[in-house]
């Protein structure tokens, strides 16, 4: 579980509350009207964005800003510098029988294995780079019409509440409860966008990032070891996916 989303979601939702009920009763923030306009006017305006077949995936997506597996990359290159030690000394047909726990890794060297043309497979691996991330973009959609819709419909919903009180003037005591009422819709799509669908997208941004990057270093170790490159040269062409701080740590 990515501890820093959790943590920063609910801080962030508290935060609000501990606001809220500092100044007053919660049901005063409660308004089933606006909180329809708000969630279904946002939810079903981001439909129109995306298919409904992307539906299912744009919902699971949300699930790696909670919880995803960061591998480090140092692991991967000390894979590769294992690898690499037994291809050159015993050939690649034994790396079939090495313990390898990444799956796009022993994806790559099942194909070396299987004996495949170096550049044919550089070719499938980053194919399959790019369908990961093509998917994982498209599951974002959806998140990003609720983060651009949310406090659009707030503010539609606060003109309609405006609307129907400057059409019952005649009563000056309801003036200021329904202004509070109509406010209430702008609150909610802030939060929705504030709280959730931006920081979503943002974390999920950087988890993609970091699967990408991951990916392209194993695909720099498929490479390395079908040319049958030195490990200790493998090994210092790799570093360059660590950064320079993690680099100077295992190095000290």
């Amino acid at each position: 579980m990515d501890i820093a989303s959790l943590v920063g979601f609910l801080l962030a939702i508290g935060i609000i509350f501990a606001a809220i009920l500092s100044g007053g009763d919660l049901m005063l923030f409660v308004d089933v009207p606006s909180i329809m306009v708000v969630f279904g006017g946002t939810f079903g305006a981001s439909l129109i964005r995306i298919p409904i077949s992307e539906l299912g995936r744009s919902f699971s997506v949300v699930g790696k800003a909670f919880f995803n597996k960061r591998e480090d990359p140092q692991l991967l290159i000390e894979d590769a510098v294992r690898l690499s030690g037994v291809a050159r000394k015993t050939g690649l047909l034994a790396l079939d029988n090495e313990v390898i726990e990444n799956p796009f890794l022993k994806k790559g060297i099942s194909l070396c294995v299987d004996g495949h043309d170096p550049e044919l497979v550089r070719k499938m691996l980053t194919k399959e780079i790019d369908q990961m991330i093509s998917r994982n973009e498209s599951g974002q959609s959806l998140w990003k019409g609720v983060a651009d819709l949310a406090p659009a419909m707030g503010m539609i919903g606060t003109l309609v509440g405006l609307v129907q009180m400057l059409a019952n003037m005649s009563d000056p005591a309801s003036i200021g409860p329904a202004m509070a009422i109509a406010l209430l819709t702008t609150l909610y799509g802030a939060m929705i966008a504030n709280c959730f669908a931006i920081p979503i997208i943002d974390k999920l941004a950087t988890v993609l990032q970091y699967e990408q990057t991951n990916m392209e270093l194993i695909v720099e170790i498929i490479n390395g070891i079908q040319e049958g490159m030195n490990p200790k040269i493998l090994e210092t062409l790799l570093t360059s996916y660590i950064s320079n701080k993690k680099r100077k740590k295992e190095s000290d």
